[in-house]
């Protein structure tokens, strides 16, 4: 598994999340939401300290990262997050 995020996302992290340089970001799996990879579940995200890192990426001075408990949410796709200007909050993309 692979995660990328644009500058842009991670800036709009660091501004909604009132997030620091140095700060790591964990991306979850929670009940509800809509998702194209698992049906009723959706990622959450917050700040957190890794523990068992599946994977993880730096942008802006900040790490986000997917814990190894929540790998399986992925089912082998890799996930990229982008941000467009004038939207209220990033995309999630899951690619093969």
């Amino acid at each position: 598994m692979h995660i990328s995020i644009s500058n842009d996302a991670a800036n709009w992290y660091k501004r909604e999340m009132l997030l620091n340089e140095g700060d790591q970001i964990r991306f979850f799996v929670q009940y509800g939401g809509c998702s194209t990879v698992q049906k009723g579940l959706s990622l959450g995200i917050r700040k957190d300290l890794p523990q068992h890192i599946a994977a993880s990426t730096q942008a802006e001075g900040l790490t986000f990262f997917v814990e190894a408990d929540d790998e399986w949410y992925f089912d082998g796709h890799n996930l990229s997050i982008t941000y467009t200007q004038g939207e209220e909050e990033p995309a999630f993309h899951y690619e093969k």
